[in-house]
């Protein structure tokens, strides 16, 4: 009946889905999305329809892609053991550290435990890059893409 392929078609409700759902992620203001759209070029009435679309639709928008992210673990707790081997039939004299560790989660009001093992040298190296990470947060550039996913 358009007289459009079927690419187009797809492609323009691909965007227009894009569109609705990063504008409702950031719950943008309507100046920012009239911004937004201003620079697709479409003509004056079809920008009041689609703020008017995001206007009326942002909040269940927000709802569903709430229901649809992923429900990940969280911690509870931690035991720690370290266990060290300090001599085997074949080799008399012989130091090998173990940290064993048991990770408790929440997921879901249900409780899991994770039994993990590792070498002292490996745990350092984690901690190391765990650190890394954390100031990596502190700086300006990742707190603004923190704040704009809330």
């Amino acid at each position: 009946k358009l007289n459009v392929g079927v690419d187009t078609i797809q492609h323009g409700v691909e965007g227009l889905v894009y569109l609705l759902t990063e504008s409702s992620k950031l719950m943008i203001s309507e100046v920012d999305f009239q911004d937004s759209i201003q620079v697709l070029g479409f003509s004056d009435e079809l920008n009041k329809s689609l703020l008017q679309l995001y206007l009326d639709n942002r909040k269940e928008i927000r709802s569903i892609l709430g229901e649809l992210a992923p429900r990940l673990p969280s911690y509870h707790s931690l035991e720690w053991r370290l266990d060290v081997q300090l001599a085997s039939r074949s080799l008399r004299q012989q130091i090998k550290p173990a940290v064993t560790m048991k990770l408790h989660l929440n997921q879901n009001e249900d409780q899991t435990a994770q039994v993990l093992q590792t070498d002292p040298a490996t745990l350092l190296h984690l901690i190391q890059q765990l650190e890394q990470a954390l100031g990596e947060m502190k700086m300006n550039h990742c707190r603004r893409i923190v704040r704009n996913m809330k």
